[in-house]
């Protein structure tokens, strides 16, 4: 027999599993709703040391008295911690991990900072924030649970009861990190996304071919998924649904994401358009995502398709790879979150130099090293606009989540404002070049461009929020900001032939726009690229178009 274990998010008990639980157990399984210390009708129980581990420790006391032989624990919002936690100290009684709606947080993580909020997860380093003074945290305001997840779909009244029987949440179990051996790391876990708080299944294989590094552990074989058209609450909006999401997770169903194989064309491709595989051939995600290279110049790709095991005994992730040009190192000076890569002295002298400001996408972790500036590619663009005689600047701005916009906008125009003042830097002619998501936070200079601004460039970006991120400011929308005015600064685009479905339909849409609203586009196209060409495919076109787009820059920056 199978026995859920339900550990809801923050601010709540057992209670709000009640519909599911009778569904779970009309089909025969056992069901356990958990309330844990100090939630709900045990809110008199917490003391100053309540934290994650204490609630851990309720997990294992239950685990540890039930017979069925297959566990199932059911981690939501913050509930996946202890669910986590308790699963790395008896791996040998759980069956199946299932994360619903809730990212896989990494050993050391503490649960606030999986909140979508960024003033949320800036809560701990608040001396005036909720929970500061060892107190806990207050539940959300009337309006305010959507900071914590969406609540699409959840009934009037649901969300009524929601709000009357939140409790105050102990601050040390959203401080306290997250501790695991690895224990756990073989057991199989089930992903159910619900689509109306933004996560899909198309959502994953992006981001897996084409995301952040940690994206890749998501094509793993112990890893599956399952949706719910619903917001972050689905034991409240959609209960017999999930009841029946849950049985088909614990018996194994489930989208499994593969992580793409793919073979690079180097240098000499044949006028057929076949061409010698490269020993470094690539095997596994993209770009600004995961992937792997075999580093130890003896792997090559199999003329049956298959990959010489050499090709595995080194891997680094394609974010890593080289840049497909090869500019000359320029000398790099780091003012905070910002480095110049100045151009050398030519007949030009002491006079101050355009610059081109390169922002990348995004969320990526605060964690991740290198940072977007010290990876080769952002190396590469910096150095390759200072080999060409004006400033290169790359940024390190702070989009952390899908809340981040309005912060990363801040540290772009901070960023901005500290290379125009630069005595270097000619401040009347600076160009802003946007990549992949980071695309969303053109539409503040799109909208109003100023009159130093002589061109905007992008690259395979999204030009609106993708689907499901609803909690993106809608300022964010350069396709939607477009106007009369923004047809003073021309814009340089550059596609990606083989481009995500998604990305690809915002930019029809600004094309649309900027047709509508006298905005001149110099279209740079890459037939057989992908998202992030400049590292997955380094051909001759990939790098003709780099070097085309370039050009159209500097040349609207030497008008």
């Amino acid at each position: 027999m199978t026995a859920f274990v339900l550990v809801s998010g923050p601010f709540t008990g057992g209670w709000v599993w009640e519909e599911t639980v009778r569904g779970l157990r009309a089909a025969g399984a056992e069901a356990y709703p958990v309330t844990l210390t100090g939630m709900g009708d045990r809110r008199e129980d917490a003391g100053s040391g309540t934290d994650l581990g204490t609630h851990v420790a309720d997990l294992l006391r239950l685990v540890d008295g039930i017979a069925a032989t297959d566990v199932v624990l059911v981690g939501h919002g913050y509930g996946l911690h202890p669910v986590l936690g308790a699963a790395d100290r008896r791996p040998e009684r759980v069956a199946r991990i299932v994360a619903l709606d809730t990212p896989l947080p990494r050993d050391g993580e503490a649960a606030v900072r999986s909140v979508p909020d960024p003033d949320v997860r800036a809560w701990p380093a608040d001396p005036a924030g909720p929970g500061a003074d060892g107190g806990p945290v207050p539940p959300p305001a009337r309006g305010g649970w959507p900071r914590w997840g969406s609540t699409e779909g959840v009934p009037a009244e649901a969300l009524d009861r929601l709000e009357r029987l939140a409790v105050p949440q102990p601050a040390g179990t959203l401080t306290r990190p997250l501790r695991l051996t690895g224990a756990a790391s073989a057991l199989p876990v089930t992903g159910v996304l619900c689509t109306g708080n933004g996560s899909s299944i198309d959502l994953v294989e992006m981001l897996v071919e084409s995301g952040p590094p940690q994206y890749r552990a998501l094509a793993d074989a112990r890893v599956c998924f399952l949706e719910l058209a619903t917001g972050h609450w689905p034991m409240l909006s959609v209960p017999g649904e999930l009841a029946a999401t849950l049985l088909r997770a614990a018996a194994g169903e489930g989208h499994r994401v593969k992580a793409p194989e793919r073979v690079h064309k180097g240098a000499d491709e044949r006028a057929d358009g076949s061409a010698d595989e490269r020993v470094d051939g690539i095997v596994g995600q993209r770009a600004d995502g995961s992937a792997v290279k075999p580093t130890d110049g003896t792997a090559d790709r199999r003329a049956d398709g298959g990959v010489d095991e050499r090709a595995h005994a080194a891997e680094v992730p394609t974010h890593l790879l080289p840049f497909l040009l090869d500019p000359p190192e320029a000398s790099r000076e780091r003012r905070g979150r910002v480095d110049l890569h100045l151009p050398d002295a030519d007949g030009l002298g002491d006079r101050p130099r355009p610059a081109v400001v390169f922002v990348h996408g995004g969320p990526i972790a605060p964690d991740q090293r290198p940072t977007p500036r010290d990876s080769p590619f952002f190396l590469g663009y910096g150095r390759y606009a200072a080999s060409l005689g004006v400033v290169g600047v790359t940024v390190d701005h702070r989009l952390h989540g899908l809340g981040d916009y309005p912060r990363a906008a801040e540290d772009l125009a901070e960023a901005v404002g500290l290379v125009r003042a630069d005595p270097r830097v000619d401040g009347d002619r600076v160009a802003l070049w946007f990549f992949s998501t980071g695309g969303l936070l053109a539409a503040d200079w799109l909208a109003a461009p100023p009159p130093w601004l002589r061109c905007v460039a992008a690259n395979y970006p999204a030009f609106a929020p993708l689907p499901g991120w609803g909690g993106v400011e809608a300022r964010f929308r350069p396709a939607q900001v477009l106007g009369p005015e923004s047809s003073a600064v021309p814009v340089v685009l550059t596609r990606a032939g083989r481009e995500h479905p998604v990305f690809a339909a915002t930019v029809q849409d600004f094309l649309d726009a900027a047709a509508e609203n006298g905005v001149e586009v110099d279209l740079v196209d890459v037939p057989l690229g992908h998202h992030g060409f400049e590292l997955t495919d380094p051909t001759d076109a990939s790098r003709a178009a780099v070097e085309r787009a370039m050009r159209s820059v500097l040349r609207r920056l030497r008008a």
